[in-house]
């Protein structure tokens, strides 16, 4: 196969998928691993494709491997950030058991909540004490403190999750993708994430608009496992993957 021929290949799967490995690429243009490199390369130079660690994301799909501290997040978007915690914390009723995800979107949140006969578990500490410092009713999974994020994480973390079954959930996400669903940089949060929204009948995912077309490298749901909370969204597509509900001032 000619060099152009490749090129076309790879951006025509890149605008199916949205996103392709190496490995993938071998196979379906049967060229070497290098040759695949190469023209990654390439793409990647002129601006068609976005390059990343073992293969390329389509170009209106950020990639990003960083994780910011929570420090440094909890003053971004605030505008936005408080539109979305309020709108989601009037969706909690007196009978509802809560999961709050660690992340300053979630902790936003904490602000707005007023039911105090709801039961909420979490795996964030500082919602955890701002919580239980207000009265209401808290359980906090155990398991290994992450400080950058200042969540619990890991296999204990999980098991503990094992024995709920929650009536609502509320997450955080760094990436969200119509290819890839909600992404995080670390697999240890990312497994936590995923067996708690498992477990919720309804789960929600809190998002300013910089989450969007954005991949981070572990999906921990499919995009249509969640609904999600946002103010305008200005690309429509995702309303044919998910429940979408916006929310303004």
């Amino acid at each position: 196969m000619l060099t152009e021929e490749r090129y076309a290949t790879i951006l025509q799967i890149l605008e199916e998928k949205k996103a392709v490995t190496v490995l993938e690429l071998t196979k379906v243009l049967n060229s070497s691993e290098s040759t695949v490199r190469r023209d990654l390369n390439s793409l990647h130079k002129t601006g068609k494709l976005y390059k990343v660690y073992g293969g390329a994301t389509a170009i209106n799909n950020s990639y990003s491997t960083l994780e910011e501290d929570v420090h440094t997040k909890h003053d971004l978007y605030m505008a936005e950030k408080n539109q979305i915690a309020k709108a989601a914390a009037q969706l909690i009723k007196r009978t509802d058991f809560i999961y709050l995800d660690a992340g300053t979107t979630t902790e936003s949140m904490l602000d707005f909540l007023t039911e105090k006969n709801a039961t909420y578990v979490t795996n964030g500490i500082a919602h955890a004490l701002k919580l239980v410092a207000r009265g209401f009713k808290v359980f906090v999974i155990g398991g290994a403190l992450k400080g950058a994020t200042e969540a619990i994480i890991g296999p204990e973390a999980i098991n503990n999750l094992k024995c709920y079954n929650f009536t609502k959930g509320f997450f955080g996400t760094n990436g969200i993708s119509t290819k890839a669903g909600f992404s995080t940089p670390d697999a240890s949060e990312a497994l936590v994430k995923s067996e708690a929204l498992s477990r919720c009948r309804k789960a929600f995912i809190l998002a300013d608009a910089s989450k969007f077309n954005k991949i981070s490298p572990i999906t921990f749901a499919n995009i249509s496992c969640a609904t999600i909370i946002t103010t305008t969204l200005k690309d429509r597509k995702y309303r044919d993957y998910t429940n979408i509900m916006e929310v303004h001032a």
